[in-house]
């Protein structure tokens, strides 16, 4: 089955909408391949003008700037994983599944049951800049600001999501919200980790058998998820 996930952005992103002319598209669904392709620091309005065969100025027009393009696209993608959350697990009962559903979800472990809603969003590109670069959306001097502006929102409501499958497995576990951000938070660390420094996981990168590793990583979020839940004394 095929659909489309219309994702609604924070205006605060955005000069224009950038969903609104085909050249806006464009910006968004090419920013995406540059900086999964050169990193964000690389990546400049010049050279993603260039990609995309149009004018600095033009991209200016739709982004005050590239830090500004990096948080509505990792919003993007909270909104979308959010939405993922519930259309997989809206006809799940038990609560453990559910909160497996998630974990997979979280190393898109389960992509092509969600590939088609992407609206040609490349989502494993997306995927890697959230683990490589989304921290650097709310690292900055102006996050209480961008705060108040509510660009966080898409990242608060995933959790929010999150947290309210944990307390149906267990009601009383006091934090849902704090168990919730570090589980996504983890997933993307331990993944980047795996990946680049090694030494900081127990996954070191394998080339010749990632899924195991990704396997491996799962385990290790679900022990993570479950041994805490299931603590007697908390």
């Amino acid at each position: 089955m095929e659909y489309t996930v219309l994702v609604r952005m924070n205006a605060k992103l955005f000069l224009r909408d950038p969903e609104s002319s085909e050249l806006g598209r464009r910006i968004v669904r090419q920013s995406i391949r540059l900086i999964a392709d050169i990193g964000f620091e690389e990546m400049t309005f010049r050279k993603l003008a260039d990609r995309i065969g149009t004018t600095e100025a033009s991209i200016y027009r739709y982004f005050e700037n590239k830090h500004r393009l990096l948080v509505y696209l990792v919003a993007w993608y909270w909104q979308w994983l959010e939405y993922q959350v519930l259309f997989q697990t809206n006809n799940l009962t038990d609560a453990r599944e559910k909160l497996e559903r998630v974990l997979r979800l979280l190393l898109l472990k389960d992509f092509s049951l969600a590939a088609a809603s992407s609206d040609d969003i490349d989502i494993m590109a997306l995927h890697s800049i959230v683990i490589q670069e989304s921290s650097k959306a709310y690292l900055t001097h102006h996050v209480t600001q961008d705060n108040k502006e509510q660009l966080f929102k898409p990242y608060k409501d995933l959790c929010s999501r999150i947290a309210g499958i944990i307390h149906e497995y267990r009601p009383h576990y006091p934090y849902a919200r704090s168990r919730a951000s570090s589980l996504i938070e983890t997933a993307h660390y331990q993944a980047f980790f795996m990946q680049y420094l090694p030494s900081l996981t127990d996954f070191g990168a394998d080339p010749n058998h990632p899924a195991g590793n990704d396997d491996r990583l799962l385990s290790f979020l679900r022990h993570l998820l479950f041994s805490s839940l299931e603590t007697k004394n908390v």
